[in-house]
């Protein structure tokens, strides 16, 4: 049941210069059970009435998840996920969509007391997708074989079933519990594919910090330096640790709560919560924070949730409003979403009470995923903590790209940004993990031009060798691809374009040959290469010329291009007649390595032919030459926002479901505070990539620039 547009092939225009991509996506399709003997025992007119309704339930709750609703095929829906933009949770969403949609139609009456039984199967897998088009009710918008797997899976789900794909089960370990089903037949492939059946969510993951601290003295200290102050001062502080993904940021606070737990021999409560990929449900992290307080699992039974928040809670709250506010906090935990708002301020209460008997430090990981309510509710509590001088600290983590949109008074904000690490650190880290993962250490020098100067793609790197992947000719790592892939799908349509051109030609490209390779008119190029730069996504070289930031950067970029568009670009970089044609091999200097799909041994193809749902298809060109090696001078080093950067623009691109105007019900905690962002959720992709492209690794100085004492502006020492 694969899918295709058919339309001619679109070139290059300003308003989308690049209208389709090879995308990592997720499909789901739900059709029903039995639908055949239902409709023949129906007249026509209540069959149309079933339809409406059932369509109309599936397809509230696909948009509730950020799906597209892409074709109604009979009784079946298809949704895409991932299809135009991805936060990296495609796979998630998916799930949980199609895990909301079991309760909402399993045997519930519809019209006249007719019930429903459906089946839901999910893959993740490369398409074509024709950007433009990627809306509800626009058919042919993907092609791939995803789409087949997608409606096999469908048709082995029990009744009343969830099943996913091995790559989507990879995507959401941790996040979902999963049991593994028998193996599925597929046409062409030996053995069978890997099937799991999904159970529900897991909550707030715990992540793993297992490899070495490399190259983050200075900003360890520079962190809890500002944090004891706070504490022995009475005067709260509020500590801003950014850095692209993948910079170590959950990493450095992990050890932050290790490095910290007394100050002058009075004992630090940290409570820890991650932003999770939930789009409509504005309060999670908030939810988190109390999880973390009283030491609560997701699978704890409402008794058990009960006693720990009265045991956690008896003595900060006098019995009169501790009877109030238990049933309150309870809602927050099972709906934490914006009608929550008066439960979350019970909340903010316990944590003033709590900081008025010991010092508190409240840290929040991946705040860019968070809704503006997060927002609302961190700056509340820290004002109200200001006023009364309690040991408070706030320690929030985010990308570069997110502005300081949060009114803290500018003696009071610590800002802490996490450079690239120098080839020295970048080394003596992969032969740590790559000791403790028990690989030999000759590796590192394979990895090195693969990993750049970012600490959490070595991480990734390691992790797939030690899950049995080719150490000769590395595949890019699943998690990795889908975090890199998020980056580029919050630019916009111009931004997009220019990177992935700049993917295709070698380190030191400058805006003319992005224009060039795009067709755009003279100095076109130049803001949109500026605003990478700003965003970290590319970094300067002399004479105006550029090169991307990382490896991983590149590969992905470059694999988002089709065939068809590689070869315009070729001939345009050349100078040579754009003859291409779609489907016509063109090699030249110009573009990265073929692609190869970063799979597990067990999922790989019996033979050659792509046959893996989630595999990707090689392109035919040659690697570019080497890069030459940067100094230490071609990263930023300033730790300027990103509204600095690009004054008059929305410093971050999320969105998020519209809140409910505030109320006489809503607390006052909870009225809106100054903001420039514009509230978008961002998507994700799975990507899978290419092999190994000879990038050499940039040189790194560690000598300390001058700045503002509550900024580290230096290179990071070495450990």
């Amino acid at each position: 049941m694969s899918t295709s547009a058919a339309v001619a092939p679109r070139v290059p225009s300003a308003r989308w210069p690049v209208p389709e991509e090879r995308r990592t996506v997720t499909v789901l399709f739900v059709d029903i059970v039995g639908s055949t003997a239902l409709v023949d025992r129906l007249d026509p007119e209540d069959v149309r009435a079933v339809q409406r309704a059932y369509f109309d339930t599936v397809a509230e709750v696909l948009r509730r998840w950020n799906g597209v609703v892409e074709k109604y095929v009979g009784d079946a829906v298809m949704a895409l996920f991932g299809a135009r933009e991805s936060d990296g949770f495609d796979a998630y969403r998916a799930l949980r969509a199609g895990l909301e949609i079991q309760p909402a139609l399993d045997r519930r009456p519809l019209t006249d007391g007719v019930v429903l039984r459906v089946r839901v199967g999910v893959a993740t897998g490369e398409a074509v997708v024709e950007l433009p088009a990627a809306r509800d009710g626009a058919h042919g918008v993907a092609s791939g074989a995803v789409i087949t797997t997608a409606a096999r899976l469908q048709e082995y789900a029990p009744p009343g079933a969830v099943v996913c794909c091995p790559t989507t089960q990879r995507a959401t370990a941790g996040l979902l519990s999963q049991r593994q089903l028998a193996p599925i037949a597929v046409p062409g492939r030996t053995p069978g594919m890997g099937i799991w059946r999904v159970a529900a969510p897991l909550g707030q993951p715990t992540a793993r910090h297992d490899g070495p601290l490399v190259g983050r003295r200075r900003e360890l200290a520079t962190a809890r330096d500002r944090i004891v102050q706070a504490v022995r001062e009475r005067s709260p502080g509020w500590v801003s640790v950014t850095g692209p993904s993948g910079s170590g940021r959950s990493r450095l606070l992990h050890e932050l709560t290790r490095a910290l737990d007394v100050v002058d021999g009075v004992p630090v409560r940290w409570c820890v919560a991650s932003c999770p990929p939930h789009p409509h449900e504005s309060l999670a992290p908030v939810a988190n924070l109390l999880r973390d307080l009283v030491g609560l699992r997701p699978t704890d039974p409402s008794s058990v949730l009960r006693g720990r928040l009265s045991a956690a809670l008896t003595g900060l709250l006098p019995p009169a409003r501790l009877a109030t506010a238990l049933p309150a906090l309870e809602r927050l935990l099972a709906v934490p979403d914006a009608t929550a708002a008066a439960s979350a301020a019970w909340l903010h209460e316990v944590l003033l009470r709590l900081a008025a008997r010991r010092p508190l430090v409240l840290g929040v990981d991946d705040l860019d995923r968070a809704a503006p309510a997060v927002d609302r509710f961190l700056h509340a509590l820290f004002t109200a903590a200001s006023a009364r001088k309690l040991p408070l600290a706030v320690v929030t983590l985010h990308g570069t790209d997110r502005a300081d949109v949060l009114p803290v008074a500018r003696g009071r904000r610590c800002h802490v940004p996490l450079r690239p690490l120098a080839a020295v650190q970048t080394g003596r880290l992969l032969r740590q993990l790559l000791v403790r993962a028990g690989q030999p250490v000759d590796r590192v020098a394979g990895l090195l031009p693969l990993v750049g100067d970012t600490p959490g793609h070595a991480v990734a790197y390691v992790h797939s060798l030690a899950d049995g992947a080719d150490p000769a000719e590395p595949p890019l790592p699943e998690a990795l691809g889908r975090a890199v892939g998020a980056e580029v799908d919050r630019l916009d349509g111009t931004r997009r374009a220019a990177l992935m051109a700049g993917a295709t030609l070698p380190d030191g490209f400058t805006a003319g040959a992005v224009e060039r390779l795009l067709d755009w008119a003279p100095g076109q190029a130049r803001p949109a290469l500026a605003a990478l730069r700003a965003a970290d996504l590319l970094v300067a070289r002399p004479e105006g010329r550029y090169a991307l930031a990382t490896p991983a950067l590149r590969r992905v970029a470059a694999d988002r291009l089709p065939r068809r568009l590689r070869a315009v670009f070729a001939s345009r970089a050349t100078g040579q007649p754009e003859s291409a044609r779609p489907g016509h091999v063109v090699r030249d200097a110009v573009g990265p390595a073929p692609c190869r799909v970063g799979t597990r041994p067990e999922t790989q193809p019996a033979r050659p032919a792509r046959i893996n749902p989630s595999s990707t298809g090689s392109f035919p060109v040659n690697p570019a030459p080497p890069a030459p090696r940067l100094d230490a001078t071609t990263r930023r080093s300033d730790s300027r926002s990103a509204a600095e950067a690009r004054p008059g623009e929305p410093a971050a691109d999320r969105r998020f479901p519209a809140e409910r105007p505030v109320g006489p019900d809503r607390p006052a905690w909870w009225q809106p505070i100054p903001t420039s962002r514009d509230d978008r959720a961002g998507i994700w992709p799975d990507r899978s990539d290419p092999a190994a492209e000879a990038v050499a690794p940039p040189a790194r100085s560690d000598t300390a620039a001058a700045g503002d004492s509550s900024t580290v502006t230096a290179e990071t020492a070495a450990v």
